[in-house]
Parts: C-alpha cells; structure tokens; sequence
C-alpha cells in the first residue's frame, strides 16, 4: 500500500469554504480602460510615424519617443480588449474573469 501525506490533500470542506460564484459579468472600468489603452496606443504609434517621415511637429527623436510610448500603451491595449471581445462573444476559453481587476 502507498503512503499517502494528508497534509496537503484537498477535503470536502475545503471545496465548500472556497465557494466562489464566477460572474461573467463585463468589467466596465477594466474593458474602457483597455479600449482607451489600445485607441492612444494606435494614436501614438500612428502620429510617431508620421511625425519621424514628415516632420511634422518636432524632430525624428520625437516621432521615435511617440511610437516607443505608443506602443507600450498598444500592446496592454490590445491584449485585454481582445480578451475582452472573445470573451463577450462567447468563445470557449475566454471569459470577463482573465481581466484583472485595476
């Protein structure tokens, strides 16, 4: 017979202590914050572009520090507002839960 160590096994009274309901309830604050992430990421990226081809208000330092802050602001942007949409379209694996709460 194998030794079995009971200290970390998991009882029914465990479950029922950590009895959590998951809500799939959109987090407003969490998914607006996420879109307007994304949307001034774009803005950046998009402005700091222009910005180092044309030189249009400042020089090709400023258009890399806008595109470097760009995207910075895009990636965290685009990443919870795609979780955000599968997850309000109902794909499997994706659910309002894997948004962290700010």
């Amino acid at each position: 017979m194998a030794y079995v160590d009971h200290a970390f096994s998991i009882t029914d009274e465990d479950i029922m202590m950590d009895s959590h309901s998951v809500s799939n309830r959109p987090p407003m604050k969490e998914i607006v914050l996420a879109v307007s992430l994304f949307i001034f990421g774009v803005i950046g990226i998009v402005l700091g572009i222009i910005m180092m081809a044309d030189h249009i208000g400042g020089d090709r330092a400023h258009g890399l520090f806008f595109t470097i802050l760009g995207g910075i602001l895009f990636i965290p942007g685009f990443y919870y507002t795609r979780i955000a949409y599968y997850a309000w379209k109902g794909y499997k694996g994706f659910s309002f839960s894997n948004i962290p709460p700010v």
